[in-house]
């Protein structure tokens, strides 16, 4: 209640008592109450709009700081700020860079030759592919080893036999396709040469599996469709085989999917480098930022000559997202390269706070170091040894540089062995994976030699590290949880006060009823007693004797 109304309601208090003639007990009781309450209503209020206000503030700002990480990881995403290798043919070929990898000015020419190809077999076609086949085991060869498939009286048929040799995961896969001849056993393997097959029955057997045997070089059983075969491709005149189409290990940072052989013919490849793409990107970037600083200096603002200041001015939380956000312009983003900072582009920050770009130092640094501004924006990975790979996608492991040592490639039946960050490594093959306790978590590595010690390094690039930023405020526990827990702590005790000063009031009513009840007794029986004596009064005064 304002000052005002206090006022009006004490008008109307004393008005109630200027009276002698009777009391209006429930409005006298209801004004006291309301003067009581007006000032501590008001204090409540205050605060609960206050802290609705710092909640609202909080959200806005969490929302900004959640939607400018997402922007920028998307545009990474989308490979619009890689360099992308040119491909002179593309129908027989497809090339694409590999994210967290640079590739360099490519000038190679492809030949493809052969196209890696499936071994396929078909068994001759049966009238029915549930009816029985025969009974026995059959012995299936690939490059994973040796496999028996048996077949009784719980999957004597086509289907069974199909469904018997998929459970083997032998890396042969069994369909049975139906036409108008009927229904045949179709069988086929992995891609590349040393992942052909063969099927095959003990000697003698005559249970009509003999049926579903191969063998290239024995007559009968099933028949071949297509033989497995590696790809055949010449690197600038130099042969290679590649048991798939597609593959990655043949030119650094690059993924190579065949589509058709030409031999013959020659396919050039190149780069294109997104420039444009780049230089829009920064800009954007600006943008983004300069406008999240807005919400942020909205929420953040000091106040003073009559102008409130923002709902979060002391907000620990919010003042840690403008430190780490104002430390973007000089993070270091490429540890590898001539440019590491995006103030060295061009990017530098105003005396409010903001960013601005100066296009002209942008367009320098392109021009002399195109790959080391792509290294801002793009995360990246790098070894310092090529007897280690990295083999772990981008964004598996947090970024920073890790020490590998004592690196041993596997041998002889013996996996490989090494330390990631002074931790023994897991091993899997030729692979080892960075331990559950490792900074390096997510990391594996290719041993391809051996290597008493070296550097694998992650970049996040500005998309990883923006997200790292917003990931630190929304971490469980972190600044934005802390903030928000204490402005809903504080909800709950402006909701507890005011239950409490709801009871206080009520009480305060009850007991101002009771003594202006009392009080109103008292003075009916004065009232009784004045009448009667002024009764008394006029008779003993009366000269003639009338009572009347």
């Amino acid at each position: 209640m304002t000052t005002t109304s206090a006022t009006s309601a004490t008008s109307s208090i004393l008005t109630s008592l200027g009276v002698g003639s009777g009391i209006d007990i429930t409005t006298l009781v209801n004004n006291l109450v309301a003067a009581d309450r007006a000032p501590k209503d008001a204090a409540i209020q205050a605060r609960q709009d206050a802290n609705t206000a710092q909640i609202s503030s909080l959200a806005d700002v969490s929302n900004g700081i959640d939607s400018f990480a997402s922007a920028l990881t998307s545009l990474v995403a989308g490979g619009s700020l890689f360099t992308q290798p040119s491909v002179s043919d593309t129908s027989i070929l497809s090339a694409t860079a590999i994210a967290g990898q640079k590739i360099g000015n490519l000038a190679d020419q492809i030949e493809v030759d052969q196209l890696a190809q499936a071994q396929s077999i078909q068994s001759v076609a049966v009238a029915d592919p549930t009816a029985s086949i025969g009974q026995g085991d059959l012995t299936l060869n690939t490059a994973a080893g040796s496999f028996t498939v048996t077949v009784d009286s719980t999957n004597d048929s086509l289907n069974g036999l199909a469904a018997a040799i998929n459970a083997t995961n032998a890396g042969v896969t069994a369909s049975v396709v139906t036409d108008s001849t009927g229904s045949r056993l179709l069988l086929k393997g992995a891609t590349g040469a040393a992942n052909a097959f063969t099927l095959s029955v003990p000697a003698g057997t005559s249970s009509g599996l003999e049926r579903f045997t191969y063998d290239p070089n024995t007559a009968g059983g099933m028949t071949l469709a297509q033989g497995a075969q590696d790809a055949i491709v010449k690197l600038d005149g130099v042969q290679v085989n590649r048991a798939t189409n597609s593959f990655s290990d043949l030119i650094s940072g690059v993924q190579i999917d065949l589509k058709r052989a030409a031999p013959g013919s020659q396919v050039s490849l190149g780069v294109t480098r997104p420039t444009a793409a780049i230089e829009q990107a920064v800009t954007d970037f600006v943008d983004a930022y300069n406008q999240l600083q807005a919400v942020i200096g909205k929420a953040t603002a000091p106040g003073g000559s009559g102008v409130a200041s923002g709902p979060l001015h002391s907000d620990l939380s919010v003042r840690q997202m403008q430190r780490q956000l104002a430390q973007l312009p000089s993070m270091t983003l490429n540890s590898v390269g001539s440019i590491k900072t995006l103030a060295e582009i061009g990017v530098s920050t105003n005396r409010d706070g903001t960013l601005s770009v100066d296009t002209t130092r942008l367009e320098t640094m392109l021009n002399q170091d195109p790959d080391g501004v792509e290294g801002l924006f793009n995360p990246t990975q790098y070894s310092s040894d090529p007897n280690v790979a990295i083999l772990s996608a981008m964004g598996k492991t947090k970024p920073g540089t890790y020490t590998v040592t004592n690196l041993v490639p596997a041998s002889g039946g013996a996996t490989a062995s090494g330390l990631i960050g002074g931790l023994q490594a897991l091993a899997v093959g030729s692979n080892l994976i960075a331990p559950s306790k490792s900074s390096a978590l997510g990391l594996i590595l290719k041993v391809n030699g051996p290597v008493a010690s070296a550097t694998i390094t992650v970049d996040p690039g500005l998309g990883g590290a923006v997200q790292a930023i917003r990931d630190s405020l929304r971490a469980l526990g972190g600044p934005i949880q802390k903030s928000q827990d204490a402005f809903d702590t504080a909800a709950k005790q402006i909701s507890d006060d005011k239950a409490a000063l709801d009871t206080k009031e009520s009480a305060y009513s009850d007991r101002l009823m009771s003594q202006y009840s009392a009080m109103d007794m008292q003075v009916a029986q004065f009232k009784a007693t004045q009448s009667y004596l002024d009764q008394q009064i006029k008779m003993w005064t009366n000269p003639s004797g009338n009572n009347n």
